[in-house]
Parts: C-alpha cells; sequence; structure tokens
C-alpha cells in the first residue's frame, strides 16, 4: 500500500491516511481501520495487503484504501468508526473487536470484514459462525481453549513454575474470557494468577514492578493488540525482571520472549483479502461464514532460554514449529 496526499490529525491524536478526494473516483473505497499506531501497513497487516495484490485490488489503481489508526488508543474508535463513514467507503476492515463494535455502531449497511479478531459471537458482532446475519463477517483467531493451552505450554516449557504474572488489556472484550480460561487451568496446573490490567503501554513498568512485589516467577500476556504493538517494551520489561514469557504472537518471541503460541498466522490474515474480493463482487456479508484458525505455531526462543539459565524440555522442543537459537 503506497502513501499518498499527507498526514493530518483529527479526533485528539488519532491519523489518517491517504485522504484522497472520493467525489469522483469510481473505484472501490476501502477503510482499513486498526489500533496499530500511525503507520503505513503494519508488518503484522503485510500478508492482508499483499493477498489484495494477489487479487488486483491494488490502491490507488483499481481501489482506494484509507488506512485509519487510533494509535494505541481504543478510546477514539468511536470517532474513527465516525470519520470512516464520512469517507463512503464500500467496505470497511477492521484488526480489533473494539473497531468492529464502533464500526456496527455507526452503519449497519455497510459490510464490515473482521481481520482475525476475538471473539465475534461471544461479543454480539455476529449471530454465530456458520451463518453471521447482518454486515458483519471476517475471521477470528479465537479458539476454544487457546488461553489455556498457553498456559499449559508455559508451564511445560518452565516446569517449576507457580506464580503468573498476567497481562491484559481490558478494554477489549475479548480479554475477560481469556483470562476465565486460564483460571479454569490455573488450578489444575498448580499456578495462581497474578492479575494486572494494562490501561495503556505506561502502565507495564508499574504491572512488571507489582509482579515482582508478588513473586512472580513467569509472565503472559492475553492477545489484544496492545500487547504485540507494544511487544518491544513487554520484552524489555521481562528481560529486566528476568521472567520467561508465554506470548499469543510470534513476534513477540523473535523480539526475545521465551515462548509463544501463535493463531494469528500470516495465511490466516492473508485470507481477508478473499472476503473483500467476495463482497466487493456482491456476495453479503450474512451469508459468509466466519473463518477460524487451523494452524497454530509454536515458537521457542533458545537464545532467550540460555540468558535465563532455563532448559527447554526436549518434548516441547520436538513439537515447536520453530526453534530460534
Amino acid at each position: 500500500m503506497r502513501r499518498r496526499g499527507f498526514i493530518i490529525t483529527v479526533f485528539g491524536g488519532a491519523a489518517i491516511w491517504p485522504l484522497v478526494a472520493h467525489a469522483q473516483s469510481k473505484l472501490p473505497r476501502l477503510c482499513f481501520l486498526t489500533f496499530d499506531p500511525a503507520m503505513l501497513a503494519s508488518s503484522r497487516f503485510e500478508p492482508f495487503f499483499q493477498g489484495l495484490r494477489d487479487l488486483s485490488y491494488v490502491d490507488g489503481q483499481t481501489i482506494t484504501i484509507d488506512y485509519l489508526s487510533a494509535d494505541s488508543r481504543g478510546d477514539r474508535f468511536p470517532a474513527l468508526a465516525a470519520e470512516c463513514l464520512r469517507l463512503k467507503p464500500d467496505i470497511i476492515v477492521v484488526t480489533t473487536t473494539p473497531a468492529a463494535q464502533a464500526a456496527k455502531n455507526v452503519t449497519r449497511t455497510i459490510p464490515i470484514i473482521m481481520m482475525p479478531l476475538g471473539d465475534p459471537v461471544g461479543t454480539g458482532l455476529v449471530a454465530s459462525l456458520a451463518r453471521p446475519g447482518g454486515n458483519v463477517t471476517g475471521l477470528t483467531f479465537m479458539a476454544t481453549g487457546l488461553a489455556a493451552k498457553r498456559l499449559e505450554l508455559l508451564k511445560e516449557g518452565v516446569p517449576g513454575i507457580s506464580r503468573v504474572l498476567v497481562l491484559l488489556y481490558a478494554a477489549d472484550p475479548i480479554a475477560e474470557p481469556q483470562l476465565k480460561e486460564m483460571e479454569t487451568a490455573a488450578d489444575s496446573l498448580g499456578v495462581k494468577l497474578l492479575v494486572h490490567d494494562i490501561e495503556s503501554a505506561d502502565d507495564l513498568p508499574a504491572a512488571f514492578e507489582a509482579g515482582a512485589k508478588e513473586r512472580a516467577e513467569a509472565v503472559l500476556t492475553t492477545a489484544e493488540s496492545i500487547f504485540v504493538v507494544e511487544r518491544k517494551r513487554v520484552i524489555d520489561l521481562g528481560a529486566q525482571y528476568r521472567l520467561p514469557g508465554m506470548y499469543p504472537y510470534k513476534s513477540l518471541a523473535v523480539a526475545g520472549g521465551l515462548l509463544a503460541y501463535d493463531s494469528f498466522t500470516s495465511n490466516l490474515v492473508a485470507r481477508t483479502a478473499a472476503y473483500v474480493d467476495k463482497i466487493l463482487k456482491g456476495t453479503k456479508p450474512a451469508d459468509l461464514p466466519i473463518e477460524q484458525p487451523t494452524t497454530f505455531e509454536l515458537v521457542v526462543n533458545l537464545k532467550t532460554a540460555k540468558a535465563l539459565g532455563i532448559t527447554v524440555p526436549q518434548s516441547l522442543l520436538a513439537r515447536a514449529n520453530e526453534v530460534i537459537e
């Protein structure tokens, strides 16, 4: 996706690119509404934009793409959704549940496509996975038991732990169901969860400090976008407090986290482009089933394990999709 026009600031700091006059354009218009900070096409979304190009949707030539960012502030989504509507898009693509909720609140007619995000049924975005109904469809990266599985893998990777610092972003409704799953699994694993809500990135240092005072022996985050956006800060703090971590995104393990169990795969992200294509060709969102993840990537960072003095069990290494050495 090419940058065109210029950057402007709207609604207290949220950013939007590009703003191009739509009045006489016959190109379909796509509004991309995301939590990720002000950048053109965050690398984790590149499979989607490449998927569009593979389907001959080239920004500025066969489609117009407006990239609207909440700049890591979930409370900006209502204003951004209203701005999106003002641009008169033919289709809206959202990357977080709060963005999807905000978009649905401003339109029940323009198709809204979910790039893999949280539980669309549990949060009321769609009626069911098989028949969404309404104007929302797309993909989810959530699966039953996934949050519990991450806690189990952390315990397997570092068997001696009994106190785990859990970071979540409760402003996103996908956080609470993940926490409940982990709480259910924690008893059988002999683990106490030390839960801290992160309202913004500035809360991370205090959360790690509190975890240290509570004698945390490891750290785990839920799957909200803030943790992948702020991955460097999360990983640096984890290293500072020498806490082995399990994360929901591969990029955090690549950045130095001990473990990741990722359902937000590049293939799943790329599939979003197919939904855009089908809807622009006339398929109704209500008739497109929600796609769930079928592939999960386990990543182990042995460099981090060595730095922490941890020996990762061979049983876990044997199942890893990627081992960073």
